[in-house]
């Protein structure tokens, strides 16, 4: 596992943290995330749950990233409503933020054991959505 403890951005737990203490409601909204673009710039969102399978909160935010002009994100993260802190992705957003970004790093873990990791050691031996395309190099 190639732990980057050394580059965890706390900016980016407290920008998401803070969007989950003022703005998670109910049970349609209980995770926030926030993304770091290449360029610096932070993105925030929330999940929409829904019981057919609404998007999760690091779903909702590479979308909200795109509507910015924020194609490249470099980190992400997520967090709890009613104080969880940071939250792993699952399953589905770990593939997901793989065939987007298969260099993001993601933030995981709980109080000092808080420590940012390459996507690829969430989901290793992972399917590669772009490589098996037609035009795969």
């Amino acid at each position: 596992m190639t732990t980057l403890t050394h580059l965890v951005d706390h900016e980016l737990i407290e920008a998401a943290a803070h969007l989950a203490r003022t703005r998670c409601r109910g049970d349609n909204h209980t995770m926030a995330a926030a993304a770091r673009a290449r360029d610096g710039r932070i993105v925030t969102a929330m999940n929409a749950y829904h019981f057919t399978g609404g998007p999760c909160a690091e779903l909702v935010v590479i979308g909200a990233a795109a509507a910015q002009g924020a194609y490249e994100l470099v980190t992400v993260v997520a967090v709890g409503d009613r104080d969880r802190g940071v939250v792993p992705p699952c399953g589905r957003c770990r593939q997901v933020l793989l065939d987007y970004f298969p260099d993001i790093g993601v933030i995981v873990g709980t109080g000092d054991r808080v420590r940012t990791v390459r996507i690829t050691d969430l989901l290793p031996e992972s399917y590669v959505w772009g490589a098996h395309q037609p035009d795969a190099g």
